[in-house]
């Protein structure tokens, strides 16, 4: 069977997306717990892809077979999966903000508030340039400098996130341990140069 790869793995993740929602709001509703079982649903279905892209190269040159080839060769495409679903996440936050406003305020610091948004810039940036059109037109070294600097603050937004949690349930254990797990992959396979050849994917370092 010949396995899925390219664009479709973004609509497969946007078709995800739609039906954890669609089947949200037909279980709970739109009110409160629909919207927070969303927040949750989205920031987790949205780590697998950002992983998987975070540790494409590194995990191709350590374990290198026909999954971390494929892992590789749609990185970039993993990358917009990943920021499709934290777009709705993003968009779940607000809805909660705009319709639970005193709560959203008293629960989250405006430093918390600014560092997400500035992910947010980040994942914006990161999905304007993994195109073939804009990343030349930003240019293999700046293109570089952008995807590695924001893919890094990224990981840390998730870090800080869950790293907290930890003792709160095993998804926050599991994701944590993923995370530092895929640091230390990333810094033991780290190469001293950039390859400029490589194309425009989310996640490259």
């Amino acid at each position: 069977m010949r396995r899925l790869g390219g664009w479709p793995i973004v609509g497969v993740a946007a078709a995800a997306v739609a039906v954890v929602l669609a089947a949200d709001v037909a279980m709970l509703g739109a009110g409160e717990p629909g919207i927070r079982f969303a927040l949750r649903a989205t920031a987790r279905m949205a780590l697998v892809p950002f992983l998987a892209a975070f540790v494409a190269s590194s995990a191709a040159r350590t374990w290198p077979g026909p999954a971390t080839r494929w892992m590789l060769a749609n990185r970039r495409y993993l990358g917009v999966s990943f920021a499709v679903i934290h777009l709705v996440h993003g968009a779940a936050i607000l809805t909660f903000a705009m319709l639970y406003a005193a709560e959203f305020r008293a629960n989250e610091p405006l430093a918390i508030i600014v560092l997400g948004g500035l992910g947010y810039v980040f994942v914006l940036a990161l999905l304007a340039t993994s195109f073939d059109r804009t990343a030349a037109w930003l240019g293999p070294r700046r293109w570089a400098r952008l995807h590695t600097t924001g893919i890094y603050y990224l990981w840390t937004i998730f870090f800080v996130t869950y790293a907290p949690q930890i003792g709160r349930g095993p998804v926050q254990a599991a994701a944590t341990l993923l995370l530092v797990g895929a640091m230390g992959l990333r810094l033991a396979t780290r190469r001293p140069a950039v390859a400029l050849s490589a194309g425009p994917r989310v996640g490259a370092a």
